[in-house]
């Protein structure tokens, strides 16, 4: 029992170091952004994640606001 869990964590170690040779070793270097809004293609054609879409469209007016406005 003693060994698996050993030998577990080992593994953890080597594959968290393999994950982090290029941070390490590279001047300022970082994790790949891999958020939708990190793509540019993605960008030049306006797709967003969903909770950036849904608060994009609850800050829209609809019509009925924009008349009531104009009748003030």
């Amino acid at each position: 029992m003693l060994t698996t869990l050993l030998l577990t964590v080992i593994i953890l170690v080597i594959c968290v170091v393999l994950l982090s040779v290029k941070i390490l070793l590279k001047k300022g270097g970082m994790f790949p952004n891999t958020h939708i809004e990190g793509n540019a293609a993605l960008r030049k054609k306006g797709i967003y994640c969903a909770k950036t879409q849904a608060r994009r469209d609850s800050m829209q007016r609809n019509l009925y606001d924009r008349l009531n406005e104009i009748e003030k």
